[in-house]
């Protein structure tokens, strides 16, 4: 039922989208026809986790905090409508700020054969720059052997001021799948997932076109 609403949602709000911000999308043939496949995205606003369901033409989730399901008043009925229709998993403060528990969560739906959405900044970067990465996108390909799709996403961060940007200001560049066939079989995990994650921040790097920053997000907890 929840995968229905979801992309029932989506198909609903596409066109209002288009019609507003006319969203750039590029990259659509690099998107898994079946399967699980790990989205691993800059992170400019918190409205990356809406603009990134509505670009994709499969079901992409997200985890998110118990307590966004539970907020008073106005505010809380539209996010919790809003966490609802993408279909996001809530996941304990506690575990989600350990990182845990979101990783479990994107295992399940990774088997499930969803698109599973990851900021390996940890948070919303809020000078525009791109931030070093964790290693949850690494662990969770080395885990589940699903592949990482990146991408860049530009100008969401103009959705969230009182002004409308101008139409086709927000672009979504979608990356082919990252080879990491060339890491050496024998080397230890943790290499393995330093390696990973470097690639993954330079193929992000690439399709938004950022300039990076060598000092982590400050308010980083997590990926989600």
């Amino acid at each position: 039922m929840t995968q229905r609403f979801y992309m029932g949602v989506r198909t609903a709000v596409r066109p209002l989208v288009s019609l507003i911000w006319n969203p750039r999308v590029t990259g659509l043939e690099n998107v898994p026809r079946d399967g699980g496949f790990i989205i691993a995205s800059n992170h400019l606003s918190n409205i990356d986790s809406f603009v990134i369901p509505v670009a994709f033409p499969r079901q992409i989730r997200f985890v998110a905090k118990k307590s966004l399901w539970t907020q008073k008043g106005l505010k809380g009925r539209i996010l919790k409508w809003f966490f609802t229709a993408v279909d996001a998993v809530p996941v304990d403060r506690e575990a989600l700020s350990s990182g845990k528990g979101a990783l479990q969560s994107a295992q399940v739906i990774l088997r499930e054969g969803a698109g599973f959405g990851i900021y390996p900044e940890g948070s919303r970067s809020k000078d525009g720059k791109l931030h070093p990465g964790k290693q949850g996108a690494a662990w969770l390909a080395l885990e589940s052997g699903r592949p990482i799709i990146p991408v860049g996403l530009k100008g969401t961060q103009e959705l969230m001021k009182p002004k409308l940007p101008e139409r086709g200001a927000v672009t979504v560049r979608i990356g082919a799948p990252i080879d990491f066939s060339d890491l050496d079989p024998g080397a230890s995990k943790g290499k393995k997932r330093r390696l990973m994650t470097a690639r993954i921040m330079d193929e992000i790097q690439a399709l938004s076109g950022q300039q990076r920053s060598e000092v982590p997000t400050s308010s980083a907890r997590s990926e989600f």
